[in-house]
């Protein structure tokens, strides 16, 4: 029996062990952004360490950072065979606002062909399967490639400190390729391979008007609202057409080829997938672009959260001091994070009234990615996925930001391969996050055979 077929063999015959022990990784609490976490970002790292010793991996290490600590292991003993570094993370988002869980975020609960859990599908899930698949080529014999593990706790809070981490240990990570498995296909039964990644400016804006709170009907018409300042300056960002308004934004911004175009609209995933995926009344967009250019080629600005004033059940009639609001731009290539941010402090200078200040602090950046298709790694993943599927896959352009990919490119030189399972309606992010199941076993399916086919130089 070939290597590869017993080992697919094996995955098949431990499918129920895989879910109970992926039941086990969902029920930690890894939100890397809360302090009262800390302790279960540790039990997450031990577990993931667990899991890579009981396969076999070597040089199993929980090794610190100054924030929360990064999980590695090795296997090196393919001579002259390539090395894949396969990343993931650990953490999880906040599970805010909680009651609108069918389930417990942290009890993850099967229905009908889904698991329901904070983490299951971003990316708890992938990082499973990837395991999995590596321990079916450890029980089918000795993998014929090279492994290392990079497995870090910081990737929801923007990774402050795996570039610090990737350059102290450049040696330790040397690779030829990387495997992130942080990734989605298009449909259930449309497998795809990302090769495109906008990145990411995210700054939270401070607007400040009168020492304290006052009494709104003491104060109100002669004290500028700060509130109402920041909302008048986000309507402003856009035009009435969709278009950013911040300026010399688009400057950097190519004209979409008419190939690329094209290749955008033969996606099998369309607009009336958008509006199932999202529950939106109607799509929103730049005014002259698909739904599928505004989600895979074309720059944005989104605002993530807004507070102020009273926001308690009742009334309390305030004139709230000061108004705070979290603003994201997903960036095309050829746009710079830090030009970005020139822009919108331009646009906050030319535009706030004299009646407030304000002051604007950068959060997270990182630089759009687009990875060589033609690569050998990419054609090993494309005839994997074409094994398990039975169909060629999609090449697809996606609007989500991983910063990984641009160190990985940067700091290691090596390119990523973009193939992970879940699905556009998971609900990352969100309340009631979910994993498809037979994607998630097919998944670790095609792990299996993307390995073998780097091993065989596929």
């Amino acid at each position: 029996m070939p290597p590869t077929d017993s080992a697919i063999q094996y995955v098949r015959a431990n499918r129920d062990r895989y879910l109970e022990e992926l039941k086990e990784f969902l029920r930690i609490p890894s939100v890397s952004t809360l302090s009262e976490h800390k302790s279960d970002m540790q039990r997450a790292a031990e577990w993931v360490a667990s899991q890579l010793r009981s396969m076999g991996m070597d040089n199993v290490q929980i090794m610190p950072t100054a924030g929360h600590p990064v999980v590695y292991a090795d296997w090196r003993y393919a001579t002259g065979a390539p090395t894949l570094l396969i990343y993931g993370h650990y953490d999880v988002q906040p599970v805010d606002p909680v009651d609108e869980w069918q389930s417990g975020p942290f009890g993850p609960e099967i229905r009908g062909e889904n698991i329901y859990a904070r983490g299951a599908s971003d990316m708890k899930g992938q990082v499973h399967a990837c395991l999995k698949a590596t321990e079916a080529m450890f029980k089918d014999g000795k993998p014929g490639i090279n492994l290392k593990y990079l497995i870090e706790g910081e990737e929801e809070i923007g990774s402050p400190n795996l570039e610090p981490f990737i350059v102290k240990h450049l040696d330790l990570l040397s690779c030829d390729v990387a495997l992130n498995a942080d990734s989605s296909i298009l449909k259930p039964d449309v497998p795809s391979i990302v090769y495109g990644l906008r990145g990411l400016a995210y700054f939270e804006l401070h607007v400040h008007g009168p020492s304290h709170d006052l009494h709104s009907g003491l104060f109100g018409g002669a004290v500028h609202n700060p509130a109402q300042v920041l909302c008048e300056l986000i309507a402003g960002m856009h035009d009435r057409d969709g278009r950013i308004t911040l300026p010399g934004f688009y400057d950097q911004v190519r004209k979409l080829s008419g190939e690329v175009r094209a290749e955008l609209a033969r996606s099998p995933y369309g607009e009336a997938d958008v509006l199932e995926a999202s529950g939106a009344p109607q799509l929103f967009g730049e005014a002259g672009f698909t739904a599928n250019e505004h989600l895979g080629v074309r720059p944005t600005l989104e605002v993530n959260g807004i507070l102020s004033g009273f926001t308690g059940e009742g009334a309390k009639t305030v004139l709230p001091a000061k108004a705070m609001a979290k603003i994201s731009m997903r960036l095309v290539p050829e746009q710079d994070p830090a030009e970005a941010g020139d822009q919108l402090r331009a646009y906050l200078g030319r535009h706030a009234p004299a009646s407030v200040t304000w002051e604007l602090t950068e959060l997270v950046h990182g630089p759009a990615i687009i990875v060589e298709r033609n690569s050998d790694a990419v054609r090993a993943a494309a005839a994997a996925l074409k094994t398990v599927f039975s169909k060629d896959p999609v090449f697809n352009l996606q609007g989500g930001s991983v910063p990984i990919v641009s160190m990985m490119k940067t700091r290691l030189g090596v390119d990523s391969v973009l193939l992970g399972f879940g699905l556009p309606d998971d609900n990352l992010h969100a309340p009631n996050e979910k994993l498809h199941l037979p994607n998630y076993f097919k998944g670790i399916e095609t792990y299996v055979h993307f390995m073998a086919n780097m091993a065989a130089g596929a």
